[in-house]
C-alpha cells in the first residue's frame, strides 16, 4: 500500500509510520513538502484544521497515494489564554475525508505575547529554549510537558484516530 505524508518534518512523518505500520503490513511511505495553503503560524483551530486538510489533499493530488495524511500544528485563543493545537487529515484515493484533532495546552505569556506579534511558534521556541529544530523533535508540547507528551506522541494520537476512522469505514462496507 502506497502512504503519502504531506510534510517532511520528522516528528509527523515518525508519527504516520509508527502508527500506519501497527494496521497495515507492506506499506510503502512516500514524503511530499505539501503546501498547507493557510499562514506559516496558523492561529485558530479553523485554520490549523484547513491547513492538515489541505496538505493531505495536495499530497494525494502529488502522488497518488492510497491514503494521504496532512499535519497541521497552529494555535488557537480561549478566553485570553494561547494555546497550541494540533488536527490531521486522512484523504483517500476516492476523496473521502477524514479530520482529527489533538490535545491542546495553554503557552505561557511571554510566548504567546511573541505569536501575537506575528512571530512563528517554532522559532519563537527555538529562541526560548535555546535549541535548534524544536518543531523536528520534542515540539512545544514537549517542553512545556518535560517529554511526557512529545510532539511526535500527540501527532500518533492524532494519527490513530484517523486510521481508527479509515478502519471503521472499512468495516462497515
Amino acid at each position: 500500500m502506497n502512504i503519502a505524508i504531506g510534510t517532511t518534518n520528522k516528528a509527523k512523518t515518525q508519527a504516520v509510520e509508527a502508527i500506519v505500520k501497527q494496521y497495515f503490513k507492506k506499506v510503502v511511505f512516500t514524503y511530499v513538502k505539501a503546501d498547507s495553503g493557510v499562514s506559516d503560524q496558523p492561529i485558530t483551530t479553523e485554520e490549523t484544521r484547513q491547513g492538515a486538510i489541505n496538505r493531505a489533499k495536495n499530497t494525494l493530488h502529488a502522488t497518488g497515494a492510497a491514503l494521504s495524511f496532512g499535519l497541521e500544528g497552529g494555535v488557537t485563543e480561549m478566553e485570553g489564554d494561547m494555546y497550541i493545537c494540533n488536527w490531521g487529515a486522512l484523504v483517500l484515493a476516492d476523496g473521502t475525508i477524514f479530520t482529527a484533532s489533538g490535545a491542546q495546552i495553554i503557552l505561557p505569556k511571554e510566548i504567546a505575547r511573541e505569536i501575537r506579534a506575528g512571530k512563528e511558534l517554532g522559532p519563537v521556541m527555538e529562541a526560548y529554549t535555546q535549541r535548534l529544530d524544536i518543531r523536528q523533535g520534542a515540539g512545544a508540547v514537549g517542553i512545556f510537558t518535560q517529554n511526557v507528551v512529545s510532539r511526535q506522541s500527540m501527532f500518533e494520537h492524532i494519527v490513530a484516530l484517523l486510521i481508527g476512522q479509515y478502519l471503521f469505514t472499512l468495516a462497515a462496507e
